[in-house]
């Protein structure tokens, strides 16, 4: 069994490889053309679909129906697996990502990282507030986001969530945009931090009910960092006392 889940995660490697050197080069459109920065996330939905499609993932994508794909949000995911990226590339509305500047030193993939999503030195206070500038003005620009409010993989006790940072829940006040709460609740099963050995699970993803900002203010920052907690939270024990 374990042969095989390195036989598979071999595979897994192969295709990824391969689909993004296909999709570098559709990726190129939004990187010249600043103003079709939709299509960033348009060819992160293809990916995804074919990358899990191709390496045997069944997968289910619960979208909640008052999400509009036309409208703004910030999506906030809780952040086990490093399988959790390419799932967000699921998410039905075009978005960028807010994230970790370590992949910016990933040949080619580094490159188009950085060009068309956020990136953040978490050790610097001064990359952090840049980034939530940087936030803000693509939000300005019509942007939705995608950030993983933890900062990172690093809960010590999953499927239990670490405490969330500010960011995402000030640029969202500050903005009146609403927050998108996500649950995915089996991708550190699947692909737990430690290993590089996946199991096949189905893949499960659910965008919740956006939750308004109109008439917030920055004081509201943990009432809302704390409800967009609780939304996720309850999903992932549901799901823990399901399995």
């Amino acid at each position: 069994m374990k042969l095989l889940r390195a036989l598979h995660a071999f595979y897994i490697f192969i295709w990824f490889v391969l689909l993004f050197t296909l999709f570098f080069l559709l990726l190129l459109i939004p990187i010249v053309f600043k103003k079709e920065h939709h299509l960033t996330g348009v060819f992160n939905r293809w990916w995804a679909h074919v990358f899990f499609s191709l390496t045997f993932f069944r997968r289910q994508i619960i979208v909640h129906n008052e999400i509009d794909k036309n409208a703004q949000y910030i999506f906030c995911p809780n952040h086990f697996s490093y399988l959790d990226i390419p799932t967000m590339g699921l998410n039905p509305v075009n978005s960028i990502f807010v994230g970790k500047n370590d992949m910016e030193k990933i040949p080619l993939f580094g490159f188009m990282y950085k060009n068309l999503h956020i990136t953040v030195d978490r050790e610097s206070m001064k990359s952090r507030y840049t980034t939530i500038l940087r936030s803000a003005k693509a939000i300005d620009e019509g942007k939705s986001l995608m950030i993983f409010p933890e900062g990172g993989i690093v809960s010590k006790n999953m499927p239990k969530m670490h405490r969330f940072k500010d960011g995402a829940f000030r640029v969202a006040i500050e903005k009146q945009i609403p927050i998108v709460p996500v649950t995915i609740p089996y991708n550190w099963i699947i692909l737990p931090d430690e290993s590089l050995l996946p199991k096949l699970k189905k893949l499960k993803v659910v965008f919740h009910r956006p939750i308004d900002t109109i008439g917030m203010t920055l004081e509201d920052v943990d009432k809302l960092k704390q409800q967009t907690y609780n939304t996720i939270d309850a999903e992932l024990k549901r799901h823990t006392n399901e399995n």
